[in-house]
């Protein structure tokens, strides 16, 4: 069964465009869908999808929807292929869409990243659907309703369902590709030429000028003239071109990298895994902790009904953020095991050490204790008497 037949029962309705608040139709093409061909584009997403894959769904009242969600979300990915996907389609259309399938009884399946190429809003009986189009030898649609689609937004400003696209960074995109063409002609242009070969004979034919030239170059120029010294007679006369390419300056190459950088909230650090403790943290709290909380909270809404939220179902992605510390940082740690802050297995966690039996009960130094139930001093006790 493929992707789409999932979805064939929902194809045949019929449809009238659903106008969203400001009176935007609500439909909507990702602009510069090519731009993850761009090495610096997929470098910056492959960054923000990898850390972001590391999270694992948390949902305490449902462990079915929890083990589905890191275990095997669909018949074709686990849970951090998932969230890699996911996070991936965001950054690229800054849309992405989750399709929740469900059985006859309505209960949870499975979730589906929805890999559009266009998408518009249908108003079908005052309820509101999607209608996706997908790349193929021929186009195809498919129409879902929004009530089992998971919808995560960047950029969210002019319209209600979806958010703005990518076009101011396309202009970026095409400078750059610009310059590495020129780069790419510059080196070939000059690679070509290496001199000028003058006869001395007048009036030569044109025949005979490229036999003249071919005979120097088959002599001369090819690998197989391992002294590299060239004879000439007194009717020949060889000028030697040497011709250095002109190319954008470096400054100017890196600032356009780091604007593309900037667009995503990405450093070279953070691509390269030279980051420090410092910046790991500040791109976790900026790029990573904001879209589990969005995903979290819209899995949530959609997963559960109102009266199942009112009773604590609710699911949360969690990362953790001391797996990017030091092994000094971590080590220091230690202090607050013995202060029962952490227990023994929350700190070996950290080291991606097994749990030990009886680990998970917190443990305190015998010098410590609520200052409630510290002992009283002998003048103390002898007021007491």
């Amino acid at each position: 069964m493929g992707f789409l037949d999932i979805f064939r029962p929902l194809k045949s309705i019929r449809e009238a465009r659903w106008k969203e608040i400001g009176a935007y139709a609500a439909q909507f093409s990702p602009f510069g869908a090519d731009m993850y061909q761009s090495d610096i584009v997929r470098a910056c997403i492959r960054a923000l999808a990898e850390h972001t894959s590391k999270a694992n769904a948390v949902c305490a009242r449902d462990p079915r929807i929890e083990r589905l969600l890191d275990m095997s979300p669909n018949m074709y990915m686990n849970g951090k292929d998932f969230l890699y996907k996911v996070r991936t389609l965001l950054e690229l259309k800054n849309t992405a869409f989750i399709y929740i399938e469900r059985d006859d009884k309505a209960n949870v399946k499975g979730f589906y990243p929805v890999p559009f190429s266009a998408y518009e809003g249908i108003d079908y009986n005052g309820r509101l659907y999607i209608k996706f189009y997908f790349e193929g030898d021929a186009v195809r649609e498919l129409v879902l309703p929004w009530d089992d689609l998971v919808p995560l937004r960047k950029d969210y400003n002019k319209r209600d369902i979806g958010g703005d696209d990518n076009r101011p960074i396309l202009n970026k995109l095409d400078l750059i590709n610009t310059v590495d063409q020129g780069v790419a002609n510059a080196v070939k242009s000059t690679a070509n030429l290496r001199g000028i070969l003058k006869s001395t004979k007048s009036m030569l034919a044109p025949e005979d000028l490229r036999k003249q030239k071919e005979q120097f170059v088959a002599d001369y120029m090819s690998l197989s003239n391992e002294g590299g010294i060239a004879s000439l007679d007194a009717t020949q006369d060889f000028t030697p071109i040497s011709m250095s390419p002109v190319v954008t300056n470096t400054a100017t190459i890196k600032e356009l990298r780091e604007d593309i950088y900037r667009y995503f909230g990405i450093n070279d650090a953070i691509i390269m895994s030279n980051f420090t403790e410092e910046q790991m943290e500040a791109f976790y709290e900026s790029r990573i902790e904001p879209f589990l909380v969005a995903l979290g909270t819209e899995l949530t809404r959609k997963v559960f009904t109102e009266r199942e939220i009112g009773f604590g179902n609710e699911i949360v992605y969690e990362s953790n953020r001391m797996s990017y510390a030091s092994t000094k940082t971590k080590l220091a740690m230690v202090s607050l095991v013995d202060r029962g802050a952490l227990t023994p297995n929350e700190w070996r966690m950290m080291f991606n050490l097994a749990p030990v039996e009886g680990g998970d009960t917190p443990i305190r130094r015998l010098d410590t204790m609520p200052t409630d139930e510290a002992p009283k001093n002998d003048k103390e006790e002898d007021k007491d008497e």
